[in-house]
C-alpha cells in the first residue's frame, strides 16, 4: 500500500484559508481513500508520495531526497501577484521570495491547483502544463451544515446580535486585497444593516496596509462587529446568523468561506472577477463596485423571491463541490502519479 506523507506548516498561522483547505484536504483522502493509501503527516521519511501543502524551506531542502524513493506533489494555494496586498515586504526580499515560489513549483514533480484559472498563470511562469491538475477544494458537511432557526436564533444571541437583524458577513484575514476599505464604506451606507467581518491580521504589522486597515476599524461605522480571528469550530455559527457572505476581495484563489457559507446554504455576493467563472459559474450573484453592492445588498434585503433565488444558487454550489465529486479526482489524480513512477 503507497504512503502519502502530507507536509504542510498551514495550521501553524490561525485564520488562515490555506489551513482550512490542509485540513479538509487531509481529512477527506485519510478517510475516502483508507483502502488505497496510507497517509502520515509531517513525518521525517521519505514515502511513495511527498505531498507538500506549504513552501516551507524545509520541505523545498527534501525535494532532492524526496525523488529518490518516490514522486512530490505541490499545491498552488497562491502566486506571486495574489500576494500583493497581503504581507509588505522590501523590495529585495520581496524579489527573492517571489523567486522562490516558483522555484518551488518548478521543483515538483505534479502540481494541483484548486483554480483552473490559475494553470496558464503557472505556464506563465514556464511551468509545464502536463504536470498541473486541478482539483477544486472541499468543506466537510460534518463541520459546516444549516442550522434550525432555534440554534440560529441562539447563536446570535452569543454574539449579541438583534433577532431581527439582516447580517452581511465578511470573512478572511484583514488585508488590502479583502476590500475591508471597501466593507467599512459599504456598511457606512447601509446603517440598517448589520455587518460582520470574522478575522483579523494573521501577520500582524507586516500586513500590507497595517495602518491604514487599523484606522478605518478604530473609525468604522457602529454597525460593524469585528470579531477578531474566530476559531474554525465556531465558524459555522457565524454563517448560519448571516443572510449573505459579501466578499468584495480584489484578488483570490479558491476561498473556503466561499464554500463553507454554501454548506449552510447563505447567499454568496462577490466582486465580478475572472477567476470565480471557473469555479462558482452561476452559483452566486456578482457586481463590479460600491454601487452594485450596495444594491445588491439592499434587494437581498427587501425583496424575498430574490433572496431565495440566491439561496438557491448557493444551495447548487454546494451540491456541486460534494464530498463524493472531489474525491473521486484525488483518487484519480493518485491513481496517475502512482502508475506513472510504476508503483
Amino acid at each position: 500500500m503507497p504512503t502519502i506523507n502530507m507536509l504542510s506548516s498551514a495550521d501553524k498561522v490561525k485564520g488562515q484559508g490555506v489551513g482550512s483547505a490542509y485540513l479538509e484536504q487531509v481529512s477527506l483522502v485519510q478517510n475516502g481513500l483508507d483502502k488505497d493509501y496510507k497517509v502520515v503527516i509531517n513525518k521525517r521519511a521519505r514515502t511513495e508520495i511527498m505531498h507538500y501543502h506549504t513552501i516551507d524551506l524545509k520541505h523545498y531542502l527534501s525535494i532532492f531526497f524526496a525523488k529518490k524513493k518516490g514522486v512530490t506533489v505541490g499545491y498552488v494555494h497562491f502566486l506571486p501577484e495574489t500576494i500583493e496586498g497581503s504581507i509588505k515586504l522590501p523590495s529585495l526580499v520581496k524579489k527573492i521570495f517571489y523567486k522562490y515560489i516558483i522555484n518551488f513549483y518548478n521543483s515538483m514533480d505534479y502540481l494541483v491547483t484548486v483554480n483552473p484559472n490559475f494553470i496558464t498563470r503557472l505556464e506563465a511562469y514556464n511551468i509545464d502544463r502536463k504536470k498541473i491538475t486541478y482539483i477544486p477544494n472541499f468543506v466537510s458537511t460534518e463541520k459546516f451544515y444549516n442550522l434550525s432557526d432555534e440554534d440560529k436564533c441562539k447563536a446570535k444571541e452569543k454574539l449579541k446580535i438583534a433577532k431581527d437583524a439582516f447580517v452581511v458577513l465578511g470573512v478572511g484575514q484583514i488585508q488590502t486585497r479583502k476590500g475591508v476599505i471597501d466593507f467599512i464604506n459599504i456598511a457606512r451606507k447601509l446603517p440598517e444593516v448589520q455587518f460582520v467581518w470574522a478575522g483579523g491580521f494573521s501577520f500582524g504589522n507586516i500586513t500590507d496596509g497595517y495602518k491604514e486597515l487599523k484606522n478605518q476599524m478604530e473609525h468604522a461605522p457602529k454597525n460593524i462587529l469585528f470579531t477578531g480571528i474566530v476559531e474554525r469550530d465556531l465558524m459555522n455559527d457565524i454563517y448560519n446568523i448571516s443572510d449573505v457572505l459579501f466578499m468584495p476581495s480584489y484578488n483570490e484563489l479558491f476561498p473556503m468561506s466561499i464554500l463553507e457559507a454554501m454548506n449552510t446554504y447563505t447567499p454568496i455576493l462577490l466582486r465580478d472577477l475572472e477567476l470565480y467563472e471557473g469555479i462558482l459559474f452561476d452559483y452566486y450573484l456578482k457586481e463590479h463596485d460600491n454601487e452594485g453592492f450596495i444594491r445588491a445588498i439592499e434587494k437581498l434585503k427587501n425583496d424575498p423571491t430574490y433572496y431565495e433565488q440566491a439561496k438557491e444558487k448557493a444551495i447548487r454550489g454546494h451540491n456541486f463541490y460534494s464530498k463524493e465529486n472531489v474525491l473521486a479526482m484525488w483518487e484519480k489524480f493518485y491513481k496517475k502519479v502512482c502508475r506513472i513512477k510504476g508503483r
